[in-house]
């Protein structure tokens, strides 16, 4: 069989077991076999072999279950709970006040996690009862919801910023710096959008009048939640841009910061800490797995020539670099509705990343927009991942129908966000640039 054959052959295969909802470790690692034997030799299994151990080695995943670990602790640790009061007694009064301030709230766990599901989880559990109590249109609370808690997928530390940066082979600071200025520019839109949708359908936010008014002293008492948080954030993303820690390093630096923070809080006991290892090693365990199936099928992939295939065929086509640059950036939001970030990345930057290089784009500013990408795929129907997290937290009142239809206008922001990014390559090159200096 022809390279170009082999190429749709592999294409349609991984789809189909993949429609039918099977682990996506078992079906790469599965696949990887099958067309190892079928259209290779059975010699060439060493080949899984070896991808087992390179990843085993790797010591820059060593800051993913790091940064999980982190994670969990300050969701268990009760200072999501305290910001979000804080955020009442600042924006309470303010026409779509609670919208807005759940934008910050996932901004700032964002920088403190860059977890997506924690999140929107959290967010589900203590905004939208509260949204929903004082008469906010459903649409627009889920909605807010869902798409400012994918932040954490643009805005550092972010665990999929580290995977793509390991997968494409570029420093994992820029990296991780690059998407500060993009995951601002979003949570800048999405409050652009509910100050506005305020403004022009007032029916969809509550009347804030008989609300009350808390006093300045209240306001400026309840900063002090920002302390940790802001301490840990610093901590974080200081030490990476000044060079003074490598990723990993930071990520440990992490970790210590919020194990401080549940200790202060008096939570750092036994339990949590027990729940917090737990959830870590299920959590890595299974980006591992995704890991290693993914690199042993793109593995046999390149080995088959289905990139070279892939490469000649682009070549060939003689169009614009954007419009080719458009087709991969519909392919990712395709793949965002039915795998997991992690897999998608694995799966396609090593297919990709020879077209970017021979199209002569910057790999850093590709990387930003395939994280933009993949947010949009996370919140659109029917199986982007935060409507699956979000629905365990939805009142009775409340179905998929409505969250369908809220996340609509955010996800046409992320659409304008994109093409911004796009626009204008600088806002995401020019902090990694400052660092390199």
């Amino acid at each position: 069989m022809s390279s170009t054959g082999i190429l749709i052959f592999m294409f349609a295969g991984l789809t189909v077991f993949l429609l039918t909802g099977l682990p996506v470790a078992f079906v790469l690692g599965g696949l990887s076999v099958l067309f190892t034997v079928l259209f290779w030799d059975a010699n060439a299994l060493i080949i899984l072999v070896l991808q087992i151990f390179d990843t085993m080695r790797s010591e820059a995943l060593l800051a993913i279950p790091l940064y999980i670990f982190m994670a969990v602790i300050l969701q268990k640790s009760g200072i999501i709970e305290d910001l979000y009061r804080a955020m009442e007694l600042w924006f309470g009064r303010i026409r779509g006040g609670l919208a807005i301030g759940t934008v910050v709230i996932c901004v700032v766990m964002a920088a403190m996690t860059g977890v997506v599901g924690a999140a929107v989880t959290a967010m589900g559990i203590l905004a939208l009862p509260e949204m929903m109590r004082r008469g906010y249109d459903a649409r627009l609370a889920t909605g807010t919801i869902c798409a400012a808690g994918t932040l954490g997928i643009l805005i550092p530390p972010s665990v999929l910023t580290i995977v793509y940066s390991v997968t494409a082979q570029v420093s994992i600071g820029k990296m991780l710096i690059a998407g500060i200025v993009p995951g601002v520019l979003l949570a800048g839109l999405y409050i652009l959008y509910i100050v506005v949708i305020s403004w022009l359908r007032p029916e969809l936010v509550p009347d804030v009048s008989d609300v009350p008014r808390a006093s300045l002293a209240d306001k400026l008492r309840s900063l002090k939640t920002l302390v940790l948080p802001s301490l840990i954030i610093v901590m974080v993303l200081g030490s990476i841009f000044f060079g003074i820690a490598t990723p990993t390093e930071a990520a440990a630096v992490g970790v210590f910061g919020a194990a401080l923070a549940a200790a202060t809080r008096r939570h750092l006991t036994w339990p949590t800490l027990t729940q917090s290892c737990l959830v870590t090693l299920k959590a890595t365990a299974m980006i591992l797995w995704i890991t290693i199936g993914a690199k042993a099928y793109v593995a046999i992939f390149t080995g088959l020539g289905g990139a070279d295939a892939l490469l000649n065929g682009i070549e060939q086509l003689r169009v614009s670099p954007y419009l080719v640059l458009a087709v991969m950036m519909l392919i990712l939001i395709f793949l965002g509705t039915v795998l997991d970030e992690i897999g998608i990345i694995l799966l396609t930057v090593p297919v990709f990343l020879p077209v970017v290089r021979f199209l002569g784009f910057d790999e850093i500013w590709f990387g930003v927009l395939y994280a933009l990408t993949i947010q949009m795929g996370y919140i659109s129907p029917p199986f982007g991942y935060t409507l699956f997290y979000i629905k365990s937290t939805l009142p009775k009142e409340v179905g998929m129908g409505m969250v369908y239809r809220g996340i609509v206008p955010f996800f046409l922001l992320q659409l304008a966000g994109l093409l911004i990014c796009v626009a204008f390559p600088g806002l995401t090159t020019f902090l990694p640039a400052l660092m390199s200096r």
